[in-house]
Formats: structure tokens, sequence, C-alpha cells
């Protein structure tokens, strides 16, 4: 893994701690990131991003206590080995439940109509 697939979004309301073990579980649940693989260090990803070293350190630990990485010894932190992709699609879907009840609120706050923010949605998926 590349410190570059994390996005980091330091004005966003959500902790960039919790961003970044939000993201490990999307890639690890999609197979973008497979059992065994290495990730960079917390130097690495903190450099890459500008952020506190810190940050990342506590990303990586609460993502260990979860059961997402392992820490080996001489390499580093690495994607458990009992984790494995999520087939689902649905279960997938259920993975960002929370942030499109999110978005269906402030969309409901702004009294915006559904079609043009699902258009614009489907643009930003590229689809």
């Amino acid at each position: 893994m590349d410190a570059s697939l994390l996005t980091i979004q330091p004005n966003a309301p959500e902790p960039i701690y919790r961003q970044i073990v939000e993201q490990l579980r999307r890639l690890i649940a999609s197979g973008q990131l497979l059992a065994g693989e290495l990730l960079p260090s917390v130097r690495d990803v903190a450099g890459f991003h500008a952020i506190n070293p810190m940050t990342v350190s506590r990303a990586y630990g609460m993502a260990e206590a979860e059961g997402l990485l392992e820490r080996m010894r001489g390499k580093g932190m690495v994607v458990a080995a009992t984790r494995k992709p999520i087939q689902s699609e649905s279960q997938r879907l259920a993975l960002l439940e929370a942030q499109l009840q999110e978005l269906a609120r402030h969309v409901n706050e702004l009294e915006l109509p559904a079609d043009p923010v699902l258009r614009r949605l489907a643009k930003l998926l590229g689809d």
C-alpha cells in the first residue's frame, strides 16, 4: 500500500484518525488491501499528508484493536490475516450507511430535490 491511497480531509468534521480507520476498513472490504499486505509507516503517512504522526499512530492502533491490522515485529503494520474482502455488494454498501444517512440529512436540510443530487453523485462516481 502506498500512503497516497488514503485521502485525508483536514477540514472535515470527522477527526483525521477516524477518517484513516474508516478508509482502511473500506479498502480491506473492497479487496484493495489484502491480508498480509504491509501498510506504509506512520512517518510515511504523516509526511505524505502533512499530519501529526501521533494521529496516524492512533488510527493504526484503533485499527489493530478492531482486528483490521496486525503488528509484525520488524516489519510494521499489516492487514490482519483473518481479513478477507467482502464479496456481497449489500455488505459493502452497509459500510457507507452512516455517510449516506448524513448526506440525506444534509440534502433535506438544504431542501434539495433528489434528482440533481443523484446526477451530481453519479458524475462524481464517474458514471
